[in-house]
């Protein structure tokens, strides 16, 4: 027998550390880059300023040669900066400084560089780590040469030595760069781990925490949006629990009466007709209250998972409607209900003929419910002066509902706690199933209310011709 082999848990990562290399590998490619770009910047100056010192200088012994000036002064005092010059002769001798030998000028091959020399006067060149100037001039009635050379090693000491000052003064950046990166992500990972223990909480049933507003805009974001959630899940619990008290009552009065009045017909009324009639009415009026119940809950779960796929096709909506408000005509013959009609005739929609059934069956059933002591349902479906928009309304003439209960009243097993003068059937459902079904139409609807004078709950349909294709 072959066994699975087990996957593979994927190692998390950390955010904070994961911040923290990014950002240090910025910084470092950074300060590597500056750092490279002033180096060579500054190797590039150096050398170009040499240069043009080495000329000036060459320059101006040429000029104190030519006007028969002290030149073998001006050669010591050039000296001392660290510029070596000399006066040859065509052959390669030494003429000043007396004593010195041709190596020490260091100019490379005469020959060559003479060559080179004719028809330019004067030439800057590097030879042997030394930056020399030569130039053709007359000393003591004879074409000679001057040269001043500055050592090649004198410039590297110094850019050496700036290098190094670019190291420490990058590791001190570095080093900067690592406090304030590990500081950020430190208080970024922080508020990130706040939000989870937070959220641990919370899914322990905690609903008095709260997701505090943080420093960083997308943190705060999140913080609204998990506090959104927490009042939302609260919310459905709340809901949770008077649905099932709901249910329990709903389940419990009905069984009882159907066993109570099963119980009477065997004992007391299975010989007299007409009790035996009355207590089976009984029993079935409780069954199909069992019945509503149940359909209820299977409707809000289908319409909730979109489990029922919408049938569209094109009706009489006026006549529908009619239909509908036949069946609430007992009502006006037992219990002195007013059902008040103002219905446009041949007004057609496309839609789920069953779906806007169960829509609009709900809403009567809710006015008739909640309406006044006058007992009166008024019912609206009006077209509009373009023709094509529809618009039914439904009002009753109850107590109202109050204006911070109103986005409520759609949400799944919520009920208005208020005491009315009729017991009020149902278990909350009704309005979360019609606010589905239409949000699954993409219909516009709503409610309007205001204490002590009634609520209207509107749908606004499309309007079609009557021949349009059904199908």
């Amino acid at each position: 027998m072959k066994f699975k082999k087990p996957a593979q848990i994927k190692k998390l990562k950390s955010i904070n550390r994961i911040m923290l290399r990014y950002f240090l590998l910025l910084a470092f490619l950074l300060i590597l880059l500056v750092e490279v770009i002033s180096f060579m910047v500054v190797k590039i100056t150096v050398n170009t300023q040499t240069r043009e010192r080495i000329s000036r200088v060459g320059s101006d012994l040429v000029k104190v040669c030519s006007g028969g000036g002290d030149l073998d002064g001006l050669m010591r005092d050039y000296r001392r900066e660290g510029i070596n010059s000399y006066v040859l002769s065509a052959d390669g001798k030494v003429l000043l400084p007396f004593g010195a030998d041709f190596e020490e000028a260091g100019i490379g091959n005469l020959e060559n560089i003479v060559n080179k020399l004719d028809g330019v006067g004067a030439m800057v060149y590097s030879e042997n780590n030394n930056i020399v100037y030569l130039a053709a001039v007359e000393y003591g009635g004879e074409q000679c040469f001057i040269s001043a050379s500055y050592s090649m090693k004198i410039i590297q000491s110094g850019v050496n030595t700036l290098l190094w000052y670019f190291i420490i003064i990058g590791a001190l950046v570095l080093l900067v760069a690592i406090i304030i990166s590990c500081s950020a992500s430190q208080r970024l990972s922080g508020g990130l781990k706040t939000l989870s223990s937070t959220a641990v909480r919370l899914a322990k049933g905690d609903f008095s925490v709260n997701f505090e507003n943080a420093e960083y805009s997308e943190l705060a974001d999140l913080s609204d949006t998990l506090n959104t959630v927490r009042d939302e899940v609260k919310k459905s619990g709340d809901f949770q629990r008077e649905l099932l008290a709901n249910v329990s009552h709903d389940l419990k009065t009905p069984l009882t009466m159907i066993k109570a009045y099963a119980s009477m017909i065997r004992e007391i009324s299975g010989d007299n007709p007409e009790k035996r009639e009355k207590h089976l009415q009984v029993i079935i009026d409780e069954a199909d209250r069992l019945t509503g119940l149940v359909n209820d809950v299977l409707s809000v779960s289908k319409v909730s998972s979109n489990l029922d796929e919408l049938n569209f096709k094109v009706f009489n909506l006026t006549e529908y409607l009619y239909g509908l408000i036949n069946k609430f005509g007992y009502l006006q013959e037992t219990q002195g209900y007013n059902l008040m009609v103002d219905i446009d005739a041949n007004l057609y929609t496309r839609a789920d003929e069953e779906k806007i059934g169960q829509v609009v069956y709900n809403l009567l059933g809710n006015a008739v419910n909640y309406t006044g002591e006058d007992k009166t349902v008024y019912i609206s479906l009006k077209s509009n002066l373009a023709g094509d928009r529809i618009k039914l309304k439904i009002r009753d003439t109850g107590k109202g509902i109050a204006k911070e209960d109103l986005p409520e009243i759609w949400n799944r097993y919520y009920r208005v706690k208020e005491n009315h003068s009729r017991p009020v059937k149902g278990t909350g459902l009704g309005l979360n199933i019609v606010k589905k079904i239409l949000e699954n139409h993409k219909f516009d609807f709503g409610a309007e209310s205001e204490k002590d004078k009634g609520s209207t709950f509107w749908i606004d349909f499309p309007a079609v011709p009557a021949e349009i294709d059904k199908e």
